[in-house]
């Protein structure tokens, strides 16, 4: 007596079934070991849909590193299996430098027959990836939000230490200051964007219109926060707050600036190029960024600015940059322009470290 199970595949003479993690042809059990069976799983989940070579290390491989040649015996020996051929498939297809297509057509059966012996099996239903997905792109937003944050707060340190009136230690001491504030808020920043985007994106891996709004999000939210917590704790310490220092407003301008460069520089054939994408996503973050003081808003160079005119006794010295433009401290144009390299250094990172991950096999998404 057979036993039905929920959701198989069917193709031709084959039944895969995912749940109970078996293939049959003519309900006589396929030989194939986990790896290779979840490639063809994921395959036929996809069938007539282009599956990159980027996607199989993550959702087959678990985040181990794959040669290029261990991907080919893998669907060398799926051909085999199925009885395919390259040079004329039935079954799998190759598209040269890009990935892999199931052509076979492929009926979804509500309920499979399988044999008793099947039926006494454990299931083993591999594990679903978007919560792994999110946080492992997430963290890579942030790295490279970090990272951008401690370039922008080098910049900002060797200008003001230039200038320090205190001899070389002290400034020295502002440099590392700017570094470390720099970076702390890169990081949270690039957490926000990345998470956001990450969040918004297609279950196939794919970015689409979404990510603006979860970049927005994501920028918005953390934005708040600095501000918030940053005015609190200056008038914790010295009884007054600098103004209006960076925070919802501009993270989310930014964040949902980066999420439409990231957006668009994704569009296109797999694999996503990474000097692209990251081109798309400086310049969106660097034409918003430019907007952002004409619009009455501020991002870091603009809001230590407001530091040194709350807190004249300070030895951070901007002055330097300020001057490049004819300008005392940072006026107008020197705010327009540090804001934007500022935004495009920002939007460069994060998305550049985003791809960098996926290509690594950290992540499924960016396909």
């Amino acid at each position: 007596m057979q036993t039905l199970v929920p959701g198989s595949f069917r193709f031709e003479r084959f039944i895969l079934d995912p749940h109970d993690r078996q293939l049959r042809r003519d309900e006589t059990p396929v030989a194939l070991n986990p790896r290779y069976l979840d490639a063809l799983i994921l395959l036929v989940r996809e069938h007539g849909q282009l599956v990159s070579k980027d996607r199989f290390p993550d959702e087959v491989w678990r985040g181990a590193s794959v040669t290029d040649e261990a991907l080919t015996q893998c669907i060398r020996t799926l051909r085999k299996q199925l009885g395919d051929d390259a040079a004329s498939p039935r079954f799998i297809a190759t598209a040269p430098r890009h990935g892999y297509r199931f052509v076979a057509p492929v009926k979804w059966v509500e309920h499979a027959p399988r044999t008793p012996a099947a039926a006494t099996a454990p299931l083993n239903v591999p594990p679903s990836l978007p919560d792994r997905r999110l946080l492992r792109l997430g963290a890579a937003g942030m790295i490279g939000g970090g990272a951008a944050g401690a370039l922008g707060g080098l910049a900002y340190g060797l200008a003001s230490a230039a200038q320090s009136p205190h001899g070389g230690v002290s400034g020295l001491s502002v440099l590392l200051v700017l570094v470390c504030l720099t970076l702390f808020v890169g990081l949270l920043g690039g957490a926000g964007v990345g998470f956001g985007i990450a969040a918004t994106s297609q279950a196939g891996g794919r970015l689409g219109p979404w990510s603006i709004l979860g970049g927005g999000a994501g920028g918005l939210i953390v934005g708040a926060v600095v501000k918030l917590f940053g005015l609190d704790a200056f008038d914790l310490l010295f009884g007054r707050t600098p103004g209006d220092i960076t925070g919802a407003f501009e993270g989310a301008l930014l964040g949902g600036a980066i999420g439409l460069g990231a957006w668009l520089g994704s569009r296109g054939p797999s694999p996503v190029s990474l000097r692209r994408a990251m081109a798309a996503a400086g310049l969106a973050g660097a034409g918003a960024c430019a907007l952002i003081p004409q619009l009455g808003g501020r991002l870091m160079g603009g809001s230590l600015d407001l530091l040194i005119r709350q807190f004249p006794g300070s030895r951070l010295r901007l002055d330097q940059i300020g001057a490049l433009f004819g300008e005392n401290g940072l006026g107008p144009l020197s705010q327009i322009v540090t804001s934007s390299l500022e935004g495009g250094l920002f939007g460069a990172f994060v998305v550049g470290a985003m791809i960098l991950a996926r290509r690594r096999g950290w992540t499924g998404v960016y396909g």
